[in-house]
């Protein structure tokens, strides 16, 4: 995959970096407490505080699909006390589907490290009655405009998925954005939306508790975190990949001495066995990459998914 083929951990170590942190380091997460990337931020950072001994406080700034608080970690000062673990579409979808986007992720932002991924699980409510990703399809196909679909927010990985779905088979839903997979998960509970390709750390306790049906994952292969699970390939749409990744970044003119020690102090936590085992609870595949292999993938991430957002001609309030 070529998430995997993005990761490579190492680089010396900087003695310049090792007078910093002298206080607090903000982590900047653009979208609510309990979401995602959040719970990946407070994961790591109970034993990154640890490495680089001072605290790391996670500063939630939801809003507008991720760009507020990605805007506003873009034009932190660059003095190393404010990182952003972001996601997809603020840092890289958004430029191609907003059109005044008020930062540059690409310009704006330094890479630090690709922290992690997750395959999304896509999910549907019991008032389906469907068991199956072929039942559900075809469900989508025969009642075009009838059902709801659940997202993350205009441009996020769980809307643009939906779209390449509908697009493949040639369906039609109604899009509906939430501003976090929490509020998506209650959406479908309640009967609000019928279905969603949703986080599996918001979906599958719900999933395992009977309140909605679990059908497939959106990754190339199947997950080991979710064996039980198959992949949309298997169930005869080859081309669908939309899986969610997670990157720490950096305002522009942060030191690089700084950057690469959190690159590297980052890939160290990653490795950790009480890490690893919360990560894995998680669902979340943990990376650890270098500065320059985030980049690479960031700038291949936007080559992959422009056309897709141009061939399905989506606007910020589709």
């Amino acid at each position: 995959m070529a998430i995997q083929a993005a990761i490579a951990i190492g680089g010396p170590t900087i003695a310049h970096a090792q007078a910093w942190p002298q206080r607090p380091v903000r982590i900047v997460v653009p979208f609510a407490a309990g979401s995602s990337p959040d719970i990946l931020a407070r994961i790591v950072n109970d034993r990154l505080s640890a490495r680089i001994g001072q605290p790391l406080i996670v500063d939630n700034k939801p809003g507008a699909g991720g760009n507020t608080g990605t805007d506003q970690a873009s034009k932190a000062q660059p003095d190393g006390y404010t990182f952003l673990l972001s996601v997809n579409a603020p840092l890289v979808y958004n430029t191609v589907l907003y059109k005044n986007l008020p930062y540059d992720p690409f310009k704006d932002l330094v890479p630090v490290s690709l922290a992690a991924t997750t395959p999304n699980v896509c999910v549907v409510s019991n008032s389906m009655n469907v068991d199956s990703v072929k039942s559900w399809l075809a469900a989508m196909k025969q009642n075009p405009g009838k059902f709801n679909f659940a997202s993350t927010g205009n441009g996020s990985i769980s809307h643009l998925g939906m779209e390449l779905i509908k697009l493949k088979t040639n369906s039609f839903a109604v899009h509906i954005p939430y501003a976090s997979s929490g509020q998506a998960v209650t959406a479908i509970i309640q009967g609000d939306v019928q279905y969603a390709c949703l986080p599996p750390v918001a979906v599958m306790s719900q999933a395992k508790a009977g309140r909605f049906k679990a059908l497939a994952v959106t990754s190339a292969e199947r997950s080991d975190l979710l064996p039980e699970l198959p992949t949309l390939r298997e169930a005869g749409l080859p081309d669908i990949q939309a899986v969610p990744w997670y990157a720490y970044m950096a305002p522009k003119g942060t030191s690089s001495e700084i950057v690469q020690r959190m690159s590297r102090e980052i890939a160290a936590v990653l490795k950790e066995p009480e890490t690893l085992k919360r990560l894995h609870a998680a669902y979340f595949d943990p990376m650890g990459s270098t500065p320059d292999a985030l980049s690479k993938f960031m700038s291949e991430e936007l080559r992959r998914w422009k056309p897709v957002i141009e061939r399905t001609g989506l606007k910020p309030d589709n």
